[in-house]
């Protein structure tokens, strides 16, 4: 089912497969969404609300696109299919744009650098995964949208021996900018002080991945999603250590002094959980554990 895209009376149409709901978005560029599977049910209508559009910044008025900073190396949160970027993430900021009634175009970046390109205006929101943490509160004003924990990673049957509560003097992969090379660098300053961990910092998650295939790494670190996929993709050669643990609020980010924008945001996912489009992008992925009930702009963490 092709999605509609008018202008005026800007409407979107997204087709739910009953009883999973399962969706297909196509994001890049625009608020094309498409539903490449046949469904004979219903369908979840997000419709532009023009009193959030009227909070949105001039820039974002008059051009109707927003421009977003992204990684897509994080799958299934953000990836690419080809060129295109796809994932949870962006399906659902895609539907926060419908209901802001503007477009998306979403610009690959490394992850290290999203946050300056918002900060200088390039971007005007990072949708990226990104945790938020009272660092980057005190630079960015950021919506909560989901709530996700961590999760370790090894080779299946763990040869490295890793114990995820005392990793010291083993081989530890993350990706660069994360919380996860936060708390490696935390272990080292304290419990690995005196046999370290030795750390292997990627650009990209797919480094990440792919690092542990090859028995690069003893462990990897990452978010839950994005170490649960991997694990899925790795025809058995990767496995969980331990679960998920620590979860912590995920965040939209925009600039600083950009709070009418970010209330908007708020404002607009609030709309798609009454509306059940909120819920039903998440049950597509399986991820209904990371859902939240109220999304906050700058929340206390």
């Amino acid at each position: 089912m092709r999605i509609e895209n008018r202008r005026s009376g800007m409407r979107y149409f997204i087709a739910a497969l009953i009883p999973a709901l399962a969706l297909t978005f196509s994001a890049c560029g625009s608020n094309s969404l498409t539903q490449t599977q046949p469904s004979s049910s219903t369908s979840i209508s997000v419709e532009a609300d023009p009193a959030l559009t009227a909070m949105l910044p001039d820039k974002i008025k008059e051009s109707g696109i927003i421009q977003i900073g992204v990684d897509p190396t994080y799958k299934p949160n953000e990836y690419l299919n080809g060129t295109e970027v796809v994932g949870w993430d962006v399906d659902l900021f895609d539907a926060v744009a419908a209901k802001l009634g503007v477009e998306t175009k979403w610009n690959p970046g490394a992850f290290d650098n999203l946050l300056d390109g918002v900060q200088s205006s390039k971007y005007d929101v990072g949708v990226s995964s990104f945790t938020i943490n009272s660092d980057r509160l005190k630079k960015n004003t950021m919506i909560s949208y989901a709530n996700v924990g961590e999760e370790w990673a090894s080779p299946a049957g763990n040869p490295g021996e890793v114990d995820p509560k005392n990793p010291c003097g083993k081989t530890i992969a993350y990706q660069n900018g994360t919380v996860q090379q936060d708390e490696v660098k935390a272990f080292n300053e304290d419990l690995c002080k005196s046999n370290p961990i030795k750390e292997l910092g990627y650009t990209g998650q797919d480094e990440v991945n792919n690092a542990l295939m090859i028995g690069k790494a003893d462990a990897m670190l990452a978010d839950f999603p994005i170490t649960q996929n991997a694990i899925q993709m790795s025809d058995g050669k990767l496995e969980a250590l331990g679960e998920q643990y620590g979860s912590a609020p995920y965040g939209y980010v925009v600039r600083q002094d950009a709070t009418q924008f970010a209330d908007a945001i708020a404002k607009a996912l609030a709309a798609l959980k009454a509306d059940g489009t909120y819920d039903a992008i998440l049950k597509k992925y399986a991820i209904e554990a990371v859902a939240i009930d109220a999304f906050e702009v700058n929340p206390q963490v």
